[in-house]
């Protein structure tokens, strides 16, 4: 169900850093944790927007803020618990060790990072470099100075040193066995375990895959689903409830009460197309009704402001049944000079359409031309991340079928990493001086055309059969995400060829920025092991899709892609770009018509054959070239920071951006929202 196009090329085509580095640039990466980078997240068209607008995007950017502790509980039932234990410490460091103290803020860093403490690439569980005694004694040393002393959230406080003793010895296990909940999401489990017991999300409690065989979500994308008193299968619905009381609240309520607060104060600057929108918005948070929410996202979708927004239970990835959504968000602004590139290729969608490789059949017929638009970000929150550098929405297919799609390429995420890198990693991985040569040369290039191409031709594409009408995830399950995200980018690969990018003036030397492409994905399926560094298998369905194309490529068309090895390094490299060109023409058909006709033993067969499990050897190799780099594994944004200021009668006056320096200061400023504790002593609560 999820479009997202996740860091496709980046550490591998990254040739942008040497353009920007000579403009004066300054780097965007401001701390490293371990494996982990933090990098700025800047959006310089805010100073561009009118005072209204920018007013919006304060609110806006609020709301966003307000749901981000939802993810927390999605992914653990322990996750709000370690957060408000962390941040108490951090927050109040007065007496405690300072080694120790380094080593909790290090973890709570990567703690945020993740939205908990299992990675949000691999899912596997991270520990602390400290020891059980030594996070109980800075609690306790912490609670002295005022943490834990008020609510944070749904929490109670934790008044007395005994209620922190009992806190610490229950979240014990959590945070420091390695064996408990290991995953948090296992869609592969070793040893015959259930796929929902074995993943530490919280999407379900004490039900199987085996028990909801049958079931049928009423709420499928907002809902937990427990058994009841009576035993039977009960859906726990996310919702903030009605003013009128009609209906009740529900999980999630005090954040979805609080972000109202804030889109209700939003929808008073937007103009009268996006009020609606957020008037939508809001009652679906009220309701937690799937029918305002398609009635938000049919609005949401023909709405193209340039302060826009996501804000939701969106995303699958998570549910390794492939029906729960996690909530994520974030805020935008209209990169004026990259949309304009992105229009036109959306303005020929139907062209491609036409010489797209499978049946016929499964070939849009009409279409309703896509919202598409280069983006930087204001505030990225929830479950989602400064990786994500695309992302096609809505996701329902009743919804884009009929009014289209919008598609977001994310340049000040992209600008954000890639000035954080360099060419290392495509000197290291690259087969020939050739293709690293080619990588420095085209690659940023390469990258964005992949990104929309992806995004606005990929995931806008094809037909579904009839019986599928409502979408072909329930026929695939946890491999719809998987299928999806090799099809855009199969599509992609398919696309870089067409004559028609040059007429358009969407490429360069087309030839080169074609092979450049063609490079990265092949590499992609090693040098994204880097990502697992433990076990023999991949959980996440970017990753997957990656390793899907390459390892079915080379199986089905011989002498297209070649892995070997020289001077104990192992390369895989392009061989024949004609023949890789096939072979992506095979893929994309077949992906296309499982798709259509919701195939689950086909998409199983080809994800569990070409995708899930990889040489551990292989993989240890690749972490070890890459240390040597010295370039962090995974990422983290820090946000912009709004600030407004209020005129006497209360209304804002006007709104400030700065870019906070590292990531303590923004995590406790979110946290503030609903643990006063955290506050400074001379500051005020945020209202």
């Amino acid at each position: 169900m999820c479009k997202r196009i996740v860091e496709l090329f980046l550490l591998v085509l990254s040739g942008a850093t040497a353009a920007m580095g000579q403009s004066g640039q300054h780097n965007s990466l401001v701390e490293r944790v371990a494996e982990t980078g933090f990098v700025r997240v800047e959006a310089e068209s805010f100073n561009s927007l009118d005072a209204k607008q920018q007013e919006l995007a304060y609110w806006l950017t609020q709301a966003s803020i307000a749901v981000d502790p939802i993810v927390y509980d999605q992914f653990s039932r322990f996750g709000l618990r370690q957060k408000r234990l962390l941040e108490g410490i951090v927050a109040h460091p007065k007496g405690i060790d300072a080694g120790v103290r380094t080593r909790i803020t290090d973890f709570a860093k990567l703690f945020w990072a993740n939205k908990g403490n299992h990675n949000e690439l691999t899912s596997q569980k991270f520990l602390p470099g400290f020891a059980f005694e030594e996070l109980k004694q800075a609690a306790l040393i912490a609670q002295k100075s005022g943490a834990f002393s008020s609510k944070s959230g749904d929490l109670p406080p934790i008044t007395t040193s005994a209620e922190l003793n009992a806190e610490l010895e229950n979240l014990r296990d959590s945070l420091f066995d390695a064996n408990f909940e290991p995953m948090l999401t296992a869609k592969n489990p070793t040893g015959g375990l259930d796929a929902i017991r074995a993943s530490s999300n919280t999407f379900y409690v004490g039900v199987t895959l085996a028990d909801l065989k049958d079931f049928h979500d009423t709420h499928p994308l907002n809902s937990r689903v427990a058994r009841g008193k009576n035993g039977k299968l009960e859906e726990e619905v996310y919702r903030a409830g009605t003013p009128d009381g009609k209906v009740a609240p529900g999980l999630y309520a005090t954040y979805l009460k609080r972000a109202n607060g804030y889109l209700e104060k939003a929808q008073l600057v937007a103009d009268p197309s996006q009020a609606k929108v957020i008037r939508d918005l809001v009652r679906y948070y009220q309701t937690g009704d799937p029918g305002d929410w398609l009635r938000f996202g049919i609005d949401w979708v023909q709405n193209n402001a340039i302060v826009d927004f996501v804000n939701g239970f969106v995303e699958i990835y998570r549910d390794a049944r492939g029906a729960k959504a996690s909530s994520q968000t974030f805020v935008s602004i209209t990169d004026k000079p990259v949309t304009e590139m992105m229009i036109r290729l959306g303005q020929n969608a139907d062209y491609f359409e036409e010489k797209a490789p499978w049946d016929a059949k499964y070939r849009k017929q009409t279409f309703q031309p896509p919202v598409v638009k280069a983006v930087e970000t204001l505030v990225e929150a929830g479950d989602f991340s400064v990786s994500v550098i695309g992302d096609n929405l809505p996701n329902e297919n009743e919804i884009h079928e009929k009014y289209g799609t919008k598609n977001f390429l994310f340049t000040s995420s992209t600008r954000a990493l890639n000035n954080a890198t360099g060419d290392v990693m495509a000197k290291e991985f690259s087969a020939s001086p050739e293709i690293a040569e080619r990588s420095v040369k085209y690659g940023n290039e390469a990258g964005d055309l992949m990104t929309a191409l992806h995004e606005v031709i990929g995931h806008g594409s094809g037909k579904l059969s009839e019986r599928l009408k409502g979408g072909a995830e329930p026929y695939l399950k946890g491999y719809f995400s998987t299928l999806e995200e090799g099809r855009a980018d199969l599509s992609a690969l398919w696309n870089a060829w067409d004559p028609k990018l040059k007429e358009l003036g969407l490429v360069s030397n087309q030839e080169e920025v074609a092979k450049a492409m063609y490079d990265s994905a092949a590499m992609a399926a090693l040098t994204q092991l880097r990502r697992i560094p433990k076990g023999d298998s991949i959980e996440e369905d970017h990753q997957r899709d990656r390793q899907l194309i390459v390892n079915y490529i080379r199986a089905r068309v011989p002498g297209a892609i070649e892995q070997f090895d020289r001077d104990e390094k192992t390369y895989i490299r392009v061989q024949d770009y004609a023949k890789m060109r096939q072979g992506v023409g095979m893929l994309l058909t077949e992906l296309m018509r499982i798709k259509a006709e919701g195939d689950y033993d086909a998409i199983k067969g080809l994800v569990d054959e070409y995708a899930v499990h990889f040489e551990p050897k292989l993989r240890d190799q690749v972490v070890a070239r890459h240390k040597k780099l010295n370039v962090p594994t995974y990422w983290a944004g820090i946000n912009s920071k709004l600030t407004a200021r209020a005129a006497a009668e209360g209304h804002v006056q006007d709104v400030k951006i700065s870019y906070p320096s590292d990531a303590v200061e923004q995590y406790l400023a979110y946290g503030s929202l609903y643990d006063k504790s955290l506050l400074p002593a001379d500051k005020p609560e945020k209202k």
